[in-house]
């Protein structure tokens, strides 16, 4: 109906009743013409007729106009539309294998009213309670058991009429604290099926208003799911439907289970610290997400869509009915860049080497072995392997973390960095020649390379090649001193620069180059830098020296992690690129499993080392001859038989640890590489610290093996 005809329609009879009005004024006229009375009476008509057609006009806007938009407001305020948790994107290896999954769990949840009590939840677990078999939860605390205690409507008024008067004018709040305070440990020591009520009390009373929960997510049967369904009209907020969990392939046992992370329960949900910036995401208080590593820094691929439920309620808030709008989708899936069966093959390597250092008592102080395989060209990381070690035990613990946030004295692998920041500040051009010698400096002790510690006075004519295929730490030093604009004479001083910060950073700058003391930039949240000292003052002092410390790995400390990149940096001729885990996001194929490609992730270049092609070259020469040189002084021989041709980087560090008061000297020994040397396909490092005797050996075993297990497992040849 038109809006004219509908006002036409109503305002009619005011019409007839204003003209019987007219006419019997007309009549009054004929008998008294000197009244007013009728003029007040039309005009007071004339008010009401006018705010009366003023308020059907507005019921016809509100009731014609105004329809659709109404409608939609009112059922708003009968029905919401919730959101609910679907399962993670999966995890695979390079191979496409499965390594975390999802078990599916049917479930029972609980949809929370907006004006729902204690009470009401109290009389709905207990109808649940003899409709499901419910396990006791043995975590169930002194509180939950007072809240379900609290929740009987007769316990409760029995204790608010225990109240004094001074609690009865408190808060609602405060007076409920009390009550709790109140409640015995008699009035609790529930039976079993009071337990299994108060579980279930616990789950429901969890959620907030208009907010889902799980009752039961684990062991559901067919028969709890009839039976729930069954009742579902006495069940108010009672429904069935599906939960998940992660679930790990058994290849996981093994160092690689750590690096994958962990997820937060769905009572735990949002991490305290980011719930903030979650909320402002769309995610819920009780969502689960990633709490660490791969499965924290992919939260946003992983996580999946929610699903969306319109749940109707009822005049008192309760709710009536829930129905299914979206179920929603699964999170994407990531494909590593690891392989399951290299990475076990690199375990069995470190595992067993260490193993022998640990019979052998070399090993009963070190705190464990560190081990990261990349490719050099684009930043993929082919297997981390840790190991924990407690002193004087011969167990070890999985520790793959220990690659990323460890850190220890690296020794002589360094001093490719070194000679990169001699090439850098200008005090040498190429393949220079200086001379090897103990170095002594006023108040300090001999420092000098392995092979010419002590004999003052004993030089040798050493060019950087043999610097580094001897691994010269005189070499090392004199290149320092010469970046300090000196020349090394016996029992000099160091000038005052030496006890700046500058004169550390010019070190530093080159070796960061290599991403040494400084984040790699792998796909893992929360990565350290190491531990880069301090210290500079003692540069000049007695037992002073560490800004030469420095130039030959004795002072700083790097993980096993910044360790690889610095060799890959070097394998390929200069890049930083940063390391990766996850190799690509994949969507989900139609039966569930890995999808097809959505992103492919490569290393980013980070930055260039500042040196020549040239330069550069005869760094990658030096590593060269640290494996194939014939010298008697030559460090990492052992390598010659590997599979693929190696060049290397060797290095131990004098350490120490403190023993119930004692300090015992130590030693670290590390080792870095690449294969083939001409066209590197796989770098590594490897890092053994805090032996009690030098084991370059071992360190140097672990990596051939590695070489050969490279080899063998992806056709590499030479």
């Amino acid at each position: 109906m038109k809006l004219s005809n509908l006002l036409k329609k109503i305002f009619s009879p005011f019409i007839k009743l204003t003209r019987k009005l007219a006419d019997a004024e007309r009549k009054h006229r004929g008998k008294s013409k000197t009244s007013h009375v009728p003029f007040r009476l039309n005009f007071l008509f004339f008010v009401i007729f006018t705010l009366f057609a003023i308020l059907v006009g507005r019921l016809a806007y509100l009731q014609i106009d105004q329809k659709e938009a109404l409608t939609k407001e009112l059922d708003a305020s009968t029905s919401v539309t919730v959101t609910g948790s679907t399962p993670r994107g999966m995890i695979y290896d390079a191979e496409g294998n499965a390594l975390v999954s999802n078990q599916s769990n049917a479930a029972i949840i609980y949809t929370r009213g907006n004006n729902t009590e204690a009470a009401d939840i109290y009389q709905l677990a207990n109808r649940l309670n003899e409709l499901i078999d419910m396990p006791v939860n043995e975590d169930l605390t002194s509180r939950d058991k007072k809240d379900y205690y609290l929740a009987d409507p007769e316990h409760l008024e029995e204790a608010q009429n225990n109240l004094t008067n001074r609690q009865k004018v408190q808060s609602t709040s405060d007076q409920y604290s009390e009550m709790v305070k109140n409640v015995t440990d008699e009035q609790i020591d529930f039976n079993e099926e009071e337990l299994k009520a108060a579980t279930i009390f616990t789950n429901m009373n969890a959620a907030t208003a208009l907010n889902t929960v799980f009752v039961k997510n684990e062991g559901v049967t067919d028969e709890e799911l009839a039976v729930i369904s069954e009742n579902a009209s006495s069940l108010n907020g009672v429904s069935t439907g599906w939960d998940w969990s992660r679930s790990y392939s058994s290849n996981l046992d093994s160092s690689l289970r750590s690096i994958l992370g962990t997820v937060s329960t769905e009572k735990e949900g949002l991490p305290a610290d980011e719930v903030d910036e979650y909320l402002k995401k769309g995610y819920s208080l009780n969502d689960r997400v990633g709490q660490s590593y791969l499965e924290k820094e992919y939260e946003s691929e992983l996580q999946g869509k929610k699903s969306k439920t319109k749940v109707n309620l009822d005049k008192q808030g309760n709710v009536k009915s829930t129905e299914e709008i979206n179920s929603g989708s699964k999170g994407n899936n990531l494909k590593l860049t690891i392989n399951s069966t290299f990475q076990q093959k690199v375990e069995e390597i470190v595992e067993r080497n260490y193993q022998t250092l640990i019979s052998n008592g070399d090993a009963q102080y070190s705190p464990g072995v560190y081990v990261v395989v990349t490719d050099p060209n684009n930043g993929d990381i082919l297997s981390m392997v840790g190991y924990s070690h407690k002193a004087g035990s011969s167990d070890l613990d999985e520790y793959a973390l220990g690659t990323v946030n460890d850190f220890f004295e690296p020794g002589s692998v360094v001093k490719g960095a070194t000679v990169t920041a001699g090439y850098e500040q200008g005090v040498i051009t190429g393949n220079d020649t200086l001379i090897d010698e103990p170095i002594k400096l006023a108040g300090t002790a001999i420092k000098g390379s392995i092979y010419n510690r002590t004999s003052i006075g004993n030089q040798i004519s050493t060019n950087t090649v043999k610097a580094l295929e001897w691994s010269s730490n005189a070499y090392m030093m004199k290149l320092v001193l010469r970046m300090l604009g000196v020349e090394y004479s016996y029992n000099m001083t160091l000038p005052q620069i030496a006890s700046t910060k500058a004169a550390y950073d010019k070190l530093r700058n080159s070796f960061a180059e290599y991403g040494l003391g400084v984040k790699t930039g792998i796909d893992l949240p929360s990565e350290d830098t190491g531990i880069v000292r301090q210290n500079f003052g003692e540069s000049t002092g007695p037992g002073g020296g560490n800004l030469l410390d420095l130039s030959f790995g004795q002072y700083d400390t790097y993980s096993a992690l910044q360790l690889a990149q610095y060799a890959a940096t070097v394998a390929n001729g200069g890049t930083r690129i940063s390391p990766h885990l996850v190799s690509g996001i994949y969507d989900n194929s139609s039966d569930g499993g890995l999808g097809d490609l959505e992103k492919e992730i490569t290393g980013e270049a980070l930055n260039n080392v500042n040196i020549s092609a040239e330069q550069m070259a005869i760094i990658r020469q030096g590593f060269y001859q640290v494996v194939h040189g014939s010298d008697p002084n030559t460090t990492g021989t052992s390598l010659r038989t590997a599979a693929l041709d190696m060049s290397a980087k060797t290095g131990t560090a004098e350490t120490s640890v403190t023993v119930n008061g004692e300090v015992i000297n130590t030693i670290n020994s590390n080792l870095v590489a690449y294969a083939p040397s001409d066209n590197p396909t796989v770098s590594l490092s490897v890092v053994i610290p805090q032996l009690t005797s030098s084991h370059d050996s071992t360190a140097q075993t672990i990596g051939r093996e590695i070489i050969d297990a490279y080899a063998a497992q992806f056709g590499a040849t030479q």
